[in-house]
């Protein structure tokens, strides 16, 4: 296999180059991964090298990948059993620079697409920053990848943003930060979605709640010892933030599972939470979601969180645009 050249890529549609069984390049590489896709994104040098970052963030989205790669298999072979050709949509908020849009297409779509013959998914990757939804889009057209669209939003303003499809299979969201994992929920929910992938980061809002009446908790529970010294506000913040969403997935009718994406020697960002929807929404869920609510004084949450809860048969509030899949049992345990 040749090494790349120093040459600039060209705009032109290429099928770019992969790695094969028995190659030269980083035994962390995977086979059939795209060489020129890696180089683009920074992850390969143009020798062909992986520093030391660029190994541990290639780690992180491969691990997800993983995660991601079973329950798509799944739905394609739902759709191929009925016959059904409609592409997989996945929508990936807070894309950054699309690392693992890029990657899921490359490394699942792409090949089923060749194998199939006929488009078997779309990534439509959410991003704020401009100049990365630009990039992005160059290098989709660049490499070929059709299945690939960008927009140029918050993850709260593409829950109403008519572009995006009224139902999608998959949501994913990696180290959105603070409460754009919890858009991203709500992005979900709205729109149907089937599965969820998520990897929060940096919660602050339970802690500044925790902070903001910390005098008061003292006075009134043993328990805000958990949060009375600053270090402690902001890690039990984190982990109480984690515990309502997951609370609030399975209120509203998800089988929720956590688990560690990496090693904690890559990344202190590490919770991964995984979903899929069964319609089995669970009233003891809710129930005890609300009681942590009112145990850590984060009853004003509710509304803007949790505003499934408000409602008898568990559906959103009226500002949700699509609504949630109808259940199979709206008292279900």
């Amino acid at each position: 296999m040749k090494r790349p050249s120093n040459k600039q890529p060209s705009n032109k549609q290429t099928s770019p180059a992969t790695v094969s069984e028995a190659s030269p390049w980083p035994s962390e590489v995977r086979a059939g991964q795209s060489i020129g896709l890696l180089q683009r994104l920074h992850i390969l040098t143009r020798e062909g090298k992986l520093n030391q970052d660029s190994r541990r963030k290639l780690k992180q989205v491969y691990h997800l990948v993983g995660f991601i790669e079973k329950p798509l298999q799944a739905l394609l072979d739902e759709r191929q059993a009925a016959g059904n050709t409609t592409p997989i949509t996945l929508v990936d908020h807070g894309a950054g620079k699309s690392y693992l849009g890029f990657i899921v297409y490359d490394l699942f779509f792409r090949p089923q697409q060749q194998s199939l013959g006929y488009p078997v998914g779309e990534v439509m990757g959410i991003e704020t920053r401009a100049d990365l939804v630009i990039s992005s889009e160059a290098l989709a057209r660049e490499l070929g990848f059709e299945g690939m669209r960008f927009f140029n939003l918050s993850v709260q303003q593409a829950q109403f943003d008519e572009r995006l499809p009224a139902q999608v299979d998959m949501v994913t969201a990696l180290h959105a930060c603070d409460t754009a994992t919890d858009d991203a929920i709500a992005f979900a929910l709205a729109h149907r979605a089937r599965h969820l992938a998520l990897v929060p980061c940096c919660q602050a809002e339970v802690a500044a709640s925790l902070r903001q009446h910390k005098a008061l908790d003292l006075a009134r529970t043993p328990l805000a010892e958990l949060w009375r010294h600053p270090l402690h506000t902001r890690e039990i913040g984190s982990q109480v933030t984690n515990v309502l969403r997951c609370l609030y997935l399975e209120a509203m009718g998800y089988q929720v599972t956590v688990t560690e994406l990496v090693g904690w020697e890559h990344s202190l960002k590490n919770e991964l939470i995984v979903a899929r929807y069964t319609g089995q929404r669970k009233r003891s869920a809710a129930q005890r979601l609300r009681a942590l609510l009112a145990e850590f004084g984060l009853e004003a949450l509710e509304p803007t969180r949790y505003p499934g809860l408000s409602s008898p048969d568990g559906s959103p509030s009226s500002s949700d645009r699509h609504g949630l899949p109808a259940p199979c049992d709206p008292a279900g345990e």
